[in-house]
């Protein structure tokens, strides 16, 4: 047991040292710029030194059965998106047992009666409406600091996974086993596609793009796995779950998106509090009496999170859900000709605009 545990620390060192020279870098000048990015470096940091195996992990008595059978899955996962032409490389070959039920904790912020995120300027990525912290408690305290400023309205979240867009290999972690085999599979599939494409500036569309992907292949990746037979635990869904569950999410976005759209018509109202406050109970009785097959209506009417700053996001990334589905049916269903095509948008720096033009009688390929 002893010389076993020896090993994995070993493994794990080497796993870690061998970006060290990158990761010490990064820490050296963001000491230099501020705390907010030298936090940002710690953090990233502890996931690497983290890592385990994920060959070893599978097997690690020390885990529960309902983990193991869910790390089982990823390297099904990662073949099946390497076949849709996903950047997958060493993504998600190796698991943190992350203590805390998020990894980051982001924050939105909005002026005062307004619905416009206030975005953060980062290099690399450029202009994105939230701001990530792996201390929780400093998130807080930022967000504490922003309301006091009084011209901000702030949305805190918890965030299970993100991608550092190809730059270091992600670990699969603890908070992303959390809501189950159905979202775990959605959630490598989504932040595979911002490993493989992303376009500096463009938030909306990177999450848009992403969110649609994942959801289609998670669909797909079930679909599958019935097709070949694969004799699937009692815990994981069936491919007609998983797309009533998307489905189902899409509804209740759709919802949230008809309050924005109704709410934006306020900005500089006089009357816009009490006008508000009438839309949002609208809303909420709207979402309850959706005819949701998985999830429960009234208890997704009731946990909505619907303040200015949280709306600024929430239902955003699936405002091009039906553009995304239009163009997936002008290339006749082939997932992967769309994820080339986002590919290709990334690498030539095209705008996010002509991403959905395609001209009658063209190639789909333009």
């Amino acid at each position: 047991m002893i010389a076993s545990e020896h090993s994995r620390r070993k493994r794990r060192k080497t796993a870690a040292t061998s970006r060290l020279p990158l990761l010490l870098s990064l820490i050296a000048c963001t000491t230099l710029t501020g705390c907010y990015y030298a936090q940002l470096a710690r953090g990233q940091l502890s996931l690497l030194w983290g890592r385990q195996p994920l060959a070893e992990a599978r097997t690690d008595p020390a885990y529960s059965l309902e983990i193991r059978q869910q790390l089982d899955l990823v390297n099904d996962v990662r073949n099946f998106a390497e076949e849709l032409g996903l950047s997958v490389h060493q993504q998600y070959t190796s698991y943190v047992d992350w203590p805390d039920d998020r990894i980051v904790t982001t924050l939105v912020r909005t002026r005062a009666g307004s619905l416009e995120s206030v975005p953060w300027w980062f290099p690399v990525v450029g202009s994105l409406p939230y701001k990530g912290y792996f201390d929780r408690r400093s998130a807080e305290q930022e967000a504490d600091r922003l309301r006091r400023d009084g011209r901000y309205d702030v949305c805190v979240s918890g965030v299970s996974a993100y991608s550092t867009l190809g730059w270091l290999d992600d670990p699969v972690t603890r908070p992303m086993l959390g809501r189950g085999p159905g979202r775990l599979v959605e959630t490598l599939l989504h932040e595979l596609v911002h490993a493989t494409a992303f376009l500096p500036g463009e938030a909306d569309f990177n999450e848009g793009a992403a969110q649609f992907i994942g959801q289609q292949s998670a669909i797909r990746f079930f679909e599958s796995l019935e097709a070949r037979g694969t004799a699937l635990d009692s815990s994981w869904p069936s491919s007609q779950r998983v797309r009533a569950t998307i489905g189902d999410r899409r509804l209740i976005a759709e919802a949230i998106l008809d309050l924005r759209d109704r709410l934006d018509t306020l900005e500089g109202d006089p009357d816009r509090p009490r006008k508000r406050e009438l839309e949002e109970t609208r809303a909420r009785e709207r979402i309850a009496s959706l005819p949701l097959h998985v999830i429960d209506a009234e208890r997704a009417a009731e946990t909505a999170r619907l303040s200015d700053a949280c709306l600024s996001l929430q239902g955003s990334y699936a405002r091009d859900g039906p553009r995304h589905a239009a163009l997936l049916r002008a290339l006749d269903g082939n997932l992967s000709a769309l994820i080339d095509r986002l590919r290709r948008w990334a690498q030539e720096d095209r705008s996010s605009t002509s991403f959905f033009q395609i001209s009658q009688g063209s190639s789909t390929t333009q």
